[in-house]
């Protein structure tokens, strides 16, 4: 069975390039294209899309904001968000907001195709080319390295252990657990377990095995 996806982008050409490169795929179906906030929140009550293709920018609304909405109302849908002013700010709004994956428009069309591919399997993680070096330029510019304590946290967290479990672990209260655990999370721009374990693995402070997904 296809895979359904449904266009959102204000250009007309963009449209029609993305329906091309998807429609070549035999493993995808384009079931719409609109231009506007508006008409994508009916189409995708109308299609029931597998993936939404969802712009940054749109002449009646924000792509981020509709893209909190779609994940709110379907944590399965995957979502790739695509932008014409890539930059750090857009990669981790896109990436807070609960995308799938973030893809600049001057990438290849193939890159939105592998893009799509991933959050159609992995809807509730992120994937995008210069997520580890931007990382790497907030950590760098706004946050000092994690503590010998925050790593110990972090490789807990990594292990499943809840705050309680955290507190036993290193024989510390749970308030302090607590502590060290916002303070990681600051860190890492994230605002929870998902998200910190996810850039922690991008950044290689932690491992993951090979069929294992990052989490959001």
């Amino acid at each position: 069975m296809s895979l359904s996806v449904l266009i959102v982008d204000d250009h007309e050409l963009i449209r029609h390039g993305l329906r091309r490169a998807f429609e070549h795929d035999p493993d995808f179906e384009v079931v719409g294209e609109v231009g506007t906030l508006a008409d994508a929140v009916d189409a995708v009550a109308r299609t029931h899309p597998d993936i939404v293709i969802m712009d940054l920018r749109l002449p009646d609304g924000s792509g981020l904001e509709a893209t909190r909405r779609l994940r709110a109302d379907n944590p399965r849908l995957g979502i790739v968000v695509l932008t014409m002013y890539p930059g750090d700010d857009a990669l981790f709004g896109a990436l807070e907001a609960g995308a799938s994956a973030f893809v600049p428009k001057d990438a290849p069309a193939d890159d939105v195709v592998a893009a799509a591919r991933h959050a159609a399997s992995s809807p509730a993680t992120f994937t995008s080319a210069d997520l580890a070096d931007a990382m790497r330029r907030r950590m760098s510019s706004s946050t000092t390295p994690l503590s010998p304590r925050e790593r110990e946290v972090l490789t807990l967290l990594a292990d499943g252990l809840v705050v309680a479990q955290i507190a036993r672990k290193l024989f510390i209260s749970e308030s302090t657990a607590k502590t060290h655990i916002s303070k990681l999370y600051e860190k890492l721009g994230a605002a929870n377990r998902a998200q910190a374990l996810m850039t922690a693995m991008r950044l290689g402070l932690i491992s993951a095995t090979p069929d294992e997904p990052l989490p959001r």
